[in-house]
């Protein structure tokens, strides 16, 4: 966590953090323009909020100062071409600026109310806000099985149907799906609707039970806006929302028209790295298409800080708006949960709502101080080197919230003996948001782990401070951790047999639960028998082989029947049909790391096809591994020695086929 800020100096300083992570290369991004402030009306200075008494007063001059002391800074040691903010403040604009390049070939400067940008994510708070003026006018019930308003039918699981509230708490219980949600090319695009029935994930939770954010969930709710309201989504949102609001900068259409295409920030991997990326097709448009300006972005905001109006145009009811910024899902107790849309920020004693947003080279966050009438939004056109700018963009919110909300958490004491939790919540977890179909181990790799220190507290490995080292959590109530000299907690949620299910913390964004993992599925177990399996099937192949040689070359043939021989040579080529499947797994796996429009592209169904039939093969080898070990063990031939090698390799092999099971490295499923 960031510490108050009381001046410019320390706001550098907390941001010198942050780019730790980012330390630009030798060459250097190329130098910053000077900040482009937007050409229109800026409000007068206001009051600080009511009940504070910040050491900085929120105004123009001083947001200034604020933003022009850090954004160049960190734009710089992050390696980031460009970023747009916006912040608005009782329905007027008090800041827009942009900083940096939209293109580093002509040294185009960002511009906040010419330059688009775009907010990925973000771009479900219009889709949100499209289905609440549809159940304004009682054309969809939020609580009504989905079915009704389809073509084509959501399969029936766990008893119950999925509903629109589902949807927009992000608990329809969908398994990830990101095949083909970007293309390369825009007439790659298909109509909604075929996409959707395409690409249909396996539902794995109850509805409404277990979060996982879903962009499948939310193209199915733009769908439904498009059949109910009989307009294509696109034009939807044009005129329901855009035309009301006055966002003449802003389109869900790929290509955008070419007034705006030529207004649009070029997208970068590094700023250091002048190679542009090509305009990004989302095919789940009402999850993510959205194109727009840092002020155009500032009139949605102003109109759902002010019930739904913003100069005169309503584009929904306050009570609509109400509804939509009550809570409506909380993981645990008095943690950030999802209202209708918005997921809940709430951090320095304030109600905080808001989204955040992503392409591959886009990057941004909307939020929303709903009892200060205060929004803030920010973009960014790269992702920096090693990913900084997430760790810029969080530590660029805090600090807002720091220099103009300082805040002191109540105290909370550590338990006297913190042993007895710790000794239930270690272990290792996994996200809810995840395959458990195709690429299950790409999930299951990036399990989470909870290590309780010699001092007592917990680590978390995947929460850490912006210098990268892991942060330290105390007890401090049943089941319930703080950040050591913060304000953050964990929480983890037990089963109604006492034994830890998950947790969930209010210092990330509430899209997904962290389940803890058992037995096999622990990635502590899954390295141990998964590297064991391995060494057992590379030792035995290279006996086998190296057997082969000097049996071949002594004329020592084995003394064994035919059938032991034929039982032998299976396990071998089952062992050896082992090795070619992870192999060919981990290339898969590395290639999606280094390069994952592989996986959002949809280019892996013919790889997927070969090792699927590969994993096919093996599960005969891994059968012929387990019969010829269980057929040694009972009668030889062999000395004690050959009959153990035998044994280890049938447990290999038995772990093995539990490893294609569990996995999904045969399952022939495609749509991933």
């Amino acid at each position: 966590m960031l510490k108050r800020i009381l001046a410019i100096g320390s706001v550098l300083l907390a941001l010198g953090m942050t780019a730790a992570l980012a330390a630009p290369p030798s060459a250097g991004p190329a130098p910053l323009p000077p900040a482009t402030t937007a050409t229109v009306p800026v409000a007068q200075p206001v009051a600080p909020p009511t009940g504070q008494s910040p050491t900085h007063a929120l105004t123009e001059e001083d947001l200034h100062t604020f933003f022009d002391g850090m954004i160049p800074y960190a734009l710089h040691n992050a390696d980031i071409a460009g970023a747009t903010f916006s912040v608005v403040k009782d329905g007027k604009i008090i800041f827009a600026q942009g900083y940096g390049y939209a293109d580093l070939k002509t040294k185009k400067p960002v511009i906040a109310d010419r330059t688009l940008f775009r907010p990925g994510s973000i771009s479900k708070l219009f889709t949100w806000t499209a289905v609440m003026q549809l159940v304004e006018q009682h054309k969809l019930d939020l609580d009504a099985d989905v079915n009704t308003y389809l073509d084509f039918k959501i399969p029936e699981a766990f008893g119950k149907p999925i509903t629109l509230r589902d949807i927009m708490t992000h608990t329809a219980g969908f398994e990830e799906t990101v095949s083909e949600l970007f293309l390369q090319k825009p007439e790659q695009q298909f109509p909604i609707g075929e996409y959707l029935q395409k690409h249909m994930p396996k539902r794995i939770f109850p509805p409404g039970k277990v979060v996982a954010y879903s962009n499948y969930a939310t193209t199915l709710a733009g769908y439904i806006v498009q059949r109910v309201s009989g307009e294509e989504f696109t034009d939807y949102i044009a005129n329901h929302i855009f035309k009301p609001l006055g966002m003449k900068n802003s389109t869900f259409k790929q290509l955008p028209p070419p007034a705006l295409l030529k207004n649009m920030a070029t997208g970068y991997k590094q700023a250091s790295d002048p190679k542009p990326t090509p305009y990004e097709i989302v095919e789940a448009a009402p999850a993510g298409a959205l194109a727009s300006t840092a002020t155009d972005m500032a009139r949605f905001m102003m109109a759902h800080l002010n019930g739904g109006e913003y100069d005169g145009a309503r584009i929904l009811k306050p009570e609509t708006v109400k509804q939509m910024h009550s809570l409506n899902y909380s993981p645990a107790p008095g943690m950030n949960g999802f209202d209708l849309g918005f997921y809940q920020e709430n951090r320095n004693g304030h109600q905080i709502i808001g989204h955040g947003g992503d392409t591959e080279v886009f990057h941004s966050d909307l939020h929303l101080i709903t009892d200060a009438n205060i929004g803030i939004f920010m973009s960014f056109n790269s992702v920096g080197k090693d990913g900084a700018v997430e760790p810029v963009r969080v530590a660029i919110f805090r600090a807002f919230l720091d220099r103009y909300f300082p805040y002191t958490p109540p105290e909370e004491k550590t338990v006297a003996n913190p042993s007895a939790d710790n000794a239930k919540v270690v272990g290792y977890y996994v996200a809810s948001r995840r395959k458990d179909s195709a690429l299950r181990l790409l999930f299951q790799l990036g399990q989470t782990a909870v290590v309780e220190q010699p001092d007592k507290t917990i680590i978390v490995d995947m929460l850490k401070d912006f210098s990268g080292a892991p942060r330290k959590w105390r007890n401090v109530g049943p089941l319930t951790y703080r950040e050591v000299g913060g304000q953050a907690h964990l929480k983890f949620v037990a089963d109604q047999d006492g034994n830890v299910d998950y947790f969930t913390s209010d210092d990330f964004i509430p899209v997904e639960l962290l389940q803890k993992t058992h037995g096999l599925e622990q990635l502590s177990n899954l390295k141990l028998f998964g590297i064991g399996t391995i060494l057992v099937c590379a030792l035995t192949v290279a006996i086998w082989f190296g057997g082969w040689i000097v049996r071949r070359r002594f004329g020592r043939p084995l003394e064994m029947t035919d059938r032991q021989r034929q039982l032998r040579l299976g396990s071998r080529l089952g062992a050896f049909a082992y090795l070619v499947v992870i192999t060919g797994w981990i290339v898969l796996l590395t290639a999606i790391q280094v390069d994952e429009t592989l996986l959002l592209g949809g280019a892996l169904s013919p790889w997927l096809g070969a090792l699927y039939v590969l994993g096919a093969i093996a599960v005969l080898g891994g059968l012929a591994m387990v019969a010829n070990g269980v057929l040694r063990a009972i009668g030889g031939p062999g000395r004690w020695l050959v009959r153990a090698g035998d044994i280890v390799l049938a447990l290999a092999g038995l772990y093995g086929l539990w490893a294609i099971w569990a996995y999904g490295f045969a399952n022939f499923q495609f749509n991933i």
